[in-house]
């Protein structure tokens, strides 16, 4: 039966790497662990004293000081294998992994998965013929020589790179090497990974040559397993399962990705994102279970894909229920009732309520506390409501089950009153004017936030005429708009004027409509 050494490269996060170790070994697979030798030796001791007491638990001899697109991240692999391949015997496979990466398998189905695969994988495509590298450099990774980090010391890495290629400074890949590139992400077996050493010891002249490239993690291992195993037994995949964004960085794993992991054709997964706590507590436990099921459908880079590109063209979530229809409906009639004094739009409306059977509404776009039935939350705040005015209109129709519909809008939602004139519905639209004493412009006035408890009364006697002009202003301008099927009512007509106008935009019998134009102190303040 397969028993795995995972060799983990790791250089932070000291609770996690114990973690890790102790789940992975826990069903008697094998860890050999190779620590930054630049990162902290307080971790690094941590780490070896909490592990000293698993036999099943090794670290590398030899620590190096690792950088990104470095040599040394192959040295350090290495000395991690060397120890692994020395420590445990009985270890079938050896198999890269990084502390962000999790199993999304159990061990049963990675060993009876390995057990049925009497092959390497390992990412390992011509580097010259393939199209892996997306961006950047190229050829220029092999043939230049390279001794400064890209990262640390950019200017100079490519002021290097200049030099020698004004100079002329290439240098020749040996001969009977066709190199390859791929993930580092790789799993081996134990022939393989002892064939390599024996290749290193031998051909040091190989050696010396990817010690000098740029990033040999992705074409090391890589080209080595090719050229000392049979194509026949190469799988060219890796068995972790990563994405990357179109800028070259890795797609992170978050809590609600457990269900789509657990669905790919791996056996791990990277990266998992530090702040997913509850994924990494379910993927912890999932190792070590026994008789899961799992339902491979492998749609993770193809889904992913597909999303990435909606999202660039402002597609990227399927369209919300609300939001599938924009027009209230042609056979539907929506009738706004527009008042600055809001308690006297409140008074007709509730006489409308008490009087007929049809569905009237507040202020809501006005009032957040306006009573409104639960729409799936576009009620919920009115920046909600307004963005979505029609979806909520159509959405309240559909939960009154009525064609007739009346809500009431303050003078300056203009905008509001053009866009549901705009619609395919009948819109009509009822204003009602009122008189505006000296005391309710002052009140007004505290309300909206213009004066205060100590705003002296000669200011306030200033403030009143501008109050007074605006609320005129709002009113002509509705006036102007020229909707269809606008109606007005005045407080200082007669209530047989007002009824005939209430009669017609809300489609009542005359008498009903006088009733409601003789509501006591309808217009009171």
């Amino acid at each position: 039966m397969a028993r795995i050494a995972y060799i983990l490269l790791c250089h932070k996060d000291p609770e996690a790497i114990i973690l890790q170790a102790e789940q992975l070994t826990a069903v008697g697979d094998y860890m050999s662990i190779h620590f930054d030798r630049s990162a902290s030796a307080e971790d690094y001791a941590s780490i070896r004293k909490a592990l000293s007491g698993n036999p099943n638990v090794c670290f590398a001899k030899t620590r190096v000081k690792c950088g990104w697109g470095e040599w040394s991240l192959v040295q350090a692999t290495l000395n991690a294998l060397y120890s692994a391949l020395d420590s445990f015997p009985r270890a079938t496979h050896f198999y890269m992994l990084s502390g962000d990466c999790m199993a999304i398998k159990t061990a049963e189905y990675a060993h009876g998965f390995l057990d049925q695969q009497d092959c390497d994988f390992v990412e390992s495509f011509d580097f010259f013929e393939s199209d892996w590298i997306k961006t950047g450099l190229k050829e220029e990774r092999l043939i230049y020589r390279h001794f400064l980090n890209e990262r640390k010391h950019k200017a100079l890495f490519y002021a290097s790179l200049t030099l020698q290629q004004k100079l002329g400074l290439q240098r020749q890949i040996p001969a009977d090497i066709q190199v390859q590139i791929g993930s580092q992400w790789w799993c081996l077996r134990r022939r393989t990974v002892e064939a390599i050493f024996d290749f290193v010891k031998q051909r040091k002249d190989v050696v010396r040559f990817f010690q000098r490239t740029w990033i040999p993690d992705e074409t090391f291992f890589q080209t080595l397993v090719r050229h000392l195993v049979p194509n026949t037994e190469i799988d060219s995949r890796t068995l972790t399962f990563l994405m990357f964004t179109d800028y070259g960085m890795p797609v992170n794993f978050y809590n609600d990705h457990y269900d789509l992991l657990l669905s790919q054709d791996f056996l791990f997964a990277r990266k998992i994102s530090p702040d997913a706590k509850e994924l990494k507590l379910r993927l912890g436990r999932l190792y070590a279970a026994q008789g899961v099921d799992f339902q491979v459908s492998n749609e993770g880079r193809n889904l992913y894909k597909f999303l990435v590109q909606r999202g660039r063209i402002g597609r990227r979530f399927a369209t919300r229920f609300w939001e599938k229809e924009s027009s209230l409906g042609r056979e539907r009639e929506l009738i706004i009732v527009v008042c600055k004094k809001w308690h006297v739009a409140k008074r007709l409306i509730a006489q409308l309520r008490q009087h007929t059977d049809i569905a009237a509404i507040d202020y809501l776009f006005h009032e957040e506390a306006t009573p409104l039935p639960d729409l799936g939350g576009i009620q919920a705040s009115l920046s909600k409501r307004t963005r979505h005015r029609r979806a909520l209109m159509r959405m309240l129709f559909e939960y009154f089950d009525t064609n007739r519909l009346v809500i009431c809008l303050d003078p300056t939602a203009l905008d509001l009153m053009n866009d549901f004139n705009s619609d395919r519905s009948t819109t009509r639209t009822l204003q009602i004017e009122c008189d505006f004493s000296d005391d309710y412009l002052i009140g007004h006035a505290h309300r909206v936030g213009l004066a205060g408890e100590h705003t002296p009364q000669q200011a306030l006697k200033r403030l009143l005429p501008t109050i007074r002009n605006d609320i005129l202003y709002e009113a002509d301008r509705l006036r102007d708009a020229g909707f269809a099927n606008y109606h007005l009512i005045r407080q200082s007509d007669s209530a047989e004027i007002n009824a005939s106008q209430l009669a017609e935009v809300f489609g009542l019998p005359i008498e009903t409509a006088q009733t409601l134009a003789n509501s006591p102190h309808l217009f009171s303040d």
